[in-house]
């Protein structure tokens, strides 16, 4: 019988003794972690630091050197039949919104309703203004994402990813390019919409004070590996020198910055 990802306690998504490499190169090691329905970890780390390569194989697109990862409590699949089929359970908010420049807001946000369904019409056109509602856009339906600030275009973005209602939510450094207020309007819907939806929300970023009022659980990637794992109070009063020294962003430390930049390279 196929898992329901929104009423089993079977973790979201749990990866064990992982190893990820690109180019021969090992870029993650060791990697643990468990992820609880319903709840928002934030995933942290430097530029560079693997946290979008971590992203990448809990979607399939980068097959593991080694370990497991689960999603739903299954593997991630190789099939790409199946591994489509586990996609469209898990919805993204790219770091550049991703949205289509001849597209209106509305047919952005219907698109995966589109592709993805045989729903009619008038239904999509239905749940398009639900999901716009719900980010606070509604109004928005005919602009086009040249006609939005960087907060709206986010949240148009953030729509779309919920289109499909997965219960699976990654974002990819959602407050990229933002101020301070429309960072904290983001950061308040991803709390809101997991809470209200009974979603759960993996968060990948290196905007720490915003994102930990937020989290429920935080982890820091550096050097290859986790070298945090706890609460956001646990994280604050924490006194290891390599977390202290990305949380205050000291350029001098157990990070290398020549390590970090020939990483993102």
């Amino acid at each position: 019988m196929a898992l329901n990802p929104r009423m089993s306690d079977t973790p979201t998504v749990r990866l064990h003794n992982l190893r990820l490499e690109r180019g021969g190169r090992v870029v993650l090691r060791d990697i643990d972690l468990t992820v609880p329905r319903g709840s928002i970890t934030a995933v942290l780390g430097p530029s560079g630091s693997g946290k979008s390569t971590l992203l990448a194989a809990l979607t399939g697109e980068l097959v593991p050197a080694a370990g497991h990862v689960e999603v739903f409590g299954q593997p991630v699949p190789l099939q790409q039949r199946a591994l489509l089929e586990l996609r469209k359970g898990i919805g993204v908010l790219l770091q550049g919104n991703g949205l289509l420049t001849d597209l209106t807001v509305g047919e952005n946000v219907g698109l995966p309703l589109r592709t993805h369904t045989d729903l009619p019409e008038p239904v999509i056109r239905r749940l398009v203004e639900m999901k716009l509602h719900a980010v606070g856009l509604r109004t928005a339906t005919e602009l086009f994402p040249r006609e939005l600030s960087g907060g709206m275009a986010r949240r148009v973005a953030l729509a779309r990813a919920l289109a499909l209602d997965p219960p699976l939510m990654i974002y990819d450094e959602p407050l990229t390019g933002l101020d301070p207020i429309a960072s904290g309007v983001i950061m308040s819907l991803i709390q809101r919409l997991n809470d209200t939806l009974g979603l759960t929300s993996i968060i990948v970023t290196h905007h720490v004070h915003e994102t930990m009022p937020v989290a429920d659980h935080a982890i820091v990637i550096a050097n290859g590996g986790i070298v945090f794992s706890g609460t956001p109070k646990e994280l604050e009063g924490t006194s290891d020198p390599l977390v202290l020294q990305f949380l205050r962003g000291e350029p001098d430390g157990p990070i290398a910055f020549d390590a970090v930049t020939e990483r993102a390279a």
